[in-house]
C-alpha cells in the first residue's frame, strides 16, 4: 500500500495572495485539487493526506467534499514547520502502508512517470527523491561574499518532490530528528541522517513548485498546453 502525504500548511507569501496559495486556481482548478488528482490516477497510490493549517482544515475538507476522481483522503491541522506538519500527517497513515510519498501539494504537474518511478524505487532500496540535473553553474561563497570554489555541475541535482521511502525509514528518520531537535529542508536530510542511501530518480522540468505569481503564468502555460495535447489526441482516437 502507498500513502502520500501533501504538505499545504503554507503561507505562500512570497505568492502575495491572501489566502493558502494551494487554493489559488490553475485554469479554474484549486492548484491542490490538480496535485490530488495527478496521484490520484495511478494505479499504484492509495491513500492521500492533506495537510493545512488548522484554521483551513473545515473548509478545505468541505472543498474536498464537492471533488469526483479522488483516492481515498485525510485533511488534517499542520504545525508551525514543514517538518512538523508532516509530522502530523505521518500520524494517520493506514499501517499497511509499505511506501510513504512526500509530496509538495503546489507541485501540480509532477508527471505520472515521476510518482511511480519513485515508488518502485523508494520499494526497491528504501529511498527515492525526484530531481533534475543542475542547469546552471553553482558556486560555494563565504561569508564575505568570496567565491570559495565551483562543484562540478555533473555532480549536482536540484531536488523535488515526490520523495518516497518504505514506511519504517521515513518513521525512524522523523523520530530521530524530533529526539535530537534537528530541523530539516527535506524528508531525504532526515533519511540521510540515518546513513540510510537515497537514490535519485529524474524528473523533467515541468514539475515546478508554484511559489510566485511569475510562477501561476507559468503553470497557466503548462496547463493549456496539456488541455490542447489531450484535445489533438481525442481527434486522433476518433
Amino acid at each position: 500500500m502507498v500513502s502520500v502525504v501533501f504538505p499545504a500548511a503554507g503561507k505562500g507569501r512570497r505568492m502575495g495572495a491572501r489566502k493558502n496559495k494551494v487554493l489559488l486556481e490553475i485554469g479554474k482548478v484549486p492548484m491542490l485539487v490538480h496535485t490530488m488528482r495527478r496521484f490520484s490516477k495511478s494505479p499504484q497510490v492509495d491513500f492521500l493526506v492533506v495537510v493545512v493549517g488548522a484554521d483551513e482544515v473545515a473548509d478545505i475538507s468541505a472543498m474536498l467534499k464537492l471533488v469526483s476522481g479522488l483516492k481515498p483522503y485525510r485533511v488534517v491541522a499542520g504545525g508551525s514547520e514543514r517538518q512538523y506538519s508532516i509530522a502530523n500527517g505521518l500520524k494517520v497513515v493506514p499501517e499497511a502502508s509499505d511506501v510513504i510519498l512526500v509530496h509538495d501539494a503546489a507541485r501540480p504537474f509532477v508527471s505520472l512517470k515521476t510518482i511511480e518511478g519513485v515508488i518502485e524505487t523508494a520499494r526497491r532500496d528504501g529511498g527515492a527523491i525526484a530531481a533534475v540535473p543542475a542547469k546552471n553553474t553553482i558556486k560555494f561563497v563565504d561569508a564575505e561574499g568570496t567565491v570559495v570554489r565551483t562543484p562540478a555541475r555533473s555532480e549536482l541535482w536540484e531536488v523535488q518532490t515526490p520523495q518516497g521511502f518504505r514506511r519504517e525509514i521515513l518513521l525512524r528518520a522523523y523520530e530521530q530528528a524530533e529526539r535530537d531537535g534537528f530541523l530539516g529542508t527535506d524528508d531525504s536530510g532526515l533519511v540521510e541522517r540515518l546513513g540510510v542511501p537515497v537514490k535519485v530518480v529524474e524528473s523533467d522540468g515541468r514539475n515546478i513548485k508554484v511559489t510566485t505569481p511569475e510562477d501561476m503564468i507559468v503553470a497557466e502555460a503548462f496547463l493549456k498546453e496539456e488541455l490542447k495535447g489531450k484535445f489533438r489526441k481525442k481527434l486522433r482516437n476518433h
